[in-house]
């Protein structure tokens, strides 16, 4: 059976979406599975042992043009069984439907009824996670989903991994305490600054070292989080912020003895590396798209007017955050405290 999905456009999502690879590989051992997504996706999936290949679909987030699409799907006619669509936009049904594939099963939405012909009427009830509604994709309809829920797994390789700490000289000679202080999403995910310093500060007293990562949007939250350490602390912390590619950070984050994220796409690749973690939330709620980790905690004030999911505070006061003091974090650190990575590589040794 020869499957092709439809991938996401977030970081997060596309690592979530390896419950539903997972479920389809559960039912069809010797499916093969392709993903078309967006090029940057491609160090995700290649870090997923049930895809094949990443098809790389050269369109932005939101381009319609209608030809680009009749050229893809043409240009993939005759070679899958079905697919299945994770976007529920009209435009992500182009493709498999200018392809020909027999089978094309998505979510209801954006009146796509001609282009889907394994059309599901999505109850939000039944499915309060997002990879419950990923996963409900792979079985036919009504089918109970089976338990426990499969986690994502991405796999490291130990050569490209250390490739990337000699890249960007680091050593793993002290435990590293990773921080994810971005969220593409808005200011209303993002934990302020100077929480994350005092964080940091502590780490690094306690004999840690710091690696902070993000794209290049976050580079300058990542240097204003180390110019608030002194200098004899400021030197055991790095800003790899826009500095690494996905992969690196991917390889890098995988490294850590335990993670300090908002809500985002890294807060999902570090769970899906299993990764100690804890995750800030703030506007938005664990409850549709936890982290998926064997140790995580979760640490949110729950104000009354949170989670309101906006992208910047309605109210202008963040206090969601900004009242959410770092001594929580730090807690919440500590009960995840167990052997470090470098103790236990030292083991192995």
């Amino acid at each position: 059976m020869r499957i092709l999905i439809i991938g996401p456009s977030w970081v997060g999502d596309m690592v979530m979406a390896q419950t539903l690879f997972h479920c389809l590989k559960q039912q069809h051992p010797a499916c093969v599975i392709d993903v078309l997504a967006p090029e940057w996706s491609r160090p995700i999936l290649e870090r997923m042992p049930e895809v094949r290949q990443a098809l790389s679909f050269p369109l932005g987030h939101g381009a319609l043009e209608l030809a680009t699409r009749r050229r893809i799907g043409k240009s993939l006619a005759g070679q899958y069984d079905q697919a299945i669509l994770l976007p529920n936009s009209l435009k992500s049904a182009l493709v498999p439907f200018f392809a020909g594939i027999p089978k094309r099963t998505g979510w209801r939405g954006e009146l796509r009824f001609g282009l889907l012909n394994d059309v599901r009427k999505l109850d939000k009830a039944r499915y309060p996670l997002m990879i419950e509604r990923f996963m409900a994709l792979a079985y036919p309809v009504g089918t109970e989903l089976p338990k426990p829920y499969p986690r994502p797994s991405l796999q490291i390789e130990a050569a490209s991994r250390d490739a990337a700490l000699a890249k960007f000289g680091l050593s793993l000679d002290r435990p590293v305490l990773a921080l994810c202080p971005g969220a593409e999403f808005g200011e209303a995910k993002r934990w302020p600054s100077e929480h994350y310093a005092k964080v940091a500060e502590v780490k690094i007293r306690e004999g840690w070292q710091v690696w902070l990562f993000g794209s290049k949007n976050d580079h300058a939250v990542g240097e204003s989080i180390r110019e608030r350490l002194i200098p004899g602390l400021r030197e055991e912390s790095y800003n790899l912020s826009g500095e690494t590619s996905l992969a690196e950070a991917i390889d890098l984050l995988s490294c850590s003895d335990a993670v300090v994220s908002n809500d985002s796409g890294l807060m999902h690749v570090a769970a899906a590396l299993n990764r100690p973690l804890v995750a800030v939330y703030g506007s938005t709620s664990p409850g549709f798209t936890p982290p998926l980790a064997d140790q995580v905690e979760v640490v949110r004030l729950g104000l009354e007017c949170s989670p309101c999911f906006d992208r910047t505070c309605r109210f202008g006061h963040y206090n969601c955050l900004r009242q959410l003091e770092p001594d929580a974090v730090v807690a919440a650190l500590q009960r995840l405290d167990g052997p470090s990575l470098v103790d236990v590589l030292a083991e192995v040794d």
